[in-house]
């Protein structure tokens, strides 16, 4: 009898470690997308804000991603001959929107008012990282209640200068 519960003390332990290990280091933090965006020549090396593409993110819970439209605007002139940009004059003909991979998910139970951070003054890169310089996107914040929560108490004063209203209510987040 003891064996056995000590066969399932050892199971249970092996499965948590394994599933921390996995969602913290093997969970689609840089998924492959089907068109090969590169942040880093798009907001690093030519400097373009993020709110151009994602003009929902002072306005809406989400930011946005552009659609098709938006990128073909540029490329349309812009480096056509690339084959990436080829695949998205591809989708641009079909008229069919990309199929992007969500890289930055959270739960439908949170609730996360995009425009709220902004308006308050809390840099993109607060919670995505330096995306200026990745060529491939990657989640690099773990978008748990813990990290979130850790910034409504002890970061919030040295990211926008002050306390957060409501920083530690449940129904802030969740709706």
């Amino acid at each position: 009898m003891k064996k056995v519960i000590l066969y399932i003390v050892v199971g249970v332990a092996t499965f948590a470690i394994g599933y921390n290990v996995n969602a913290v280091y093997f969970s689609d933090r840089s998924p492959i997308q089907p068109i090969a965006f590169s942040h880093k020549i798009h907001a690093g090396d030519n400097n373009i804000p993020c709110m151009y593409c994602h003009i929902y993110a002072d306005k809406s819970t989400v930011a946005g991603v552009p659609n098709v439209r938006k990128c073909i605007g540029c490329h349309k002139i812009i480096k056509q001959d690339a084959p990436e940009i080829q695949k998205l004059t591809d989708y641009w003909n079909r008229k069919e929107p990309i199929p992007w991979i969500k890289v930055h998910n959270l739960p439908d139970y949170v609730y996360f008012p995009h425009k709220r951070h902004v308006k308050a003054g809390v840099h993109c890169q607060t919670c995505h990282g330096d995306v200026a310089k990745m060529d491939v996107l990657t989640r690099v914040s773990s978008l748990k209640m813990g990290w979130c929560l850790d910034c409504h108490t002890n970061g919030a004063v040295a990211i926008i200068g002050r306390e957060v209203k409501n920083g530690k209510d449940c129904w802030t987040c969740h709706k």
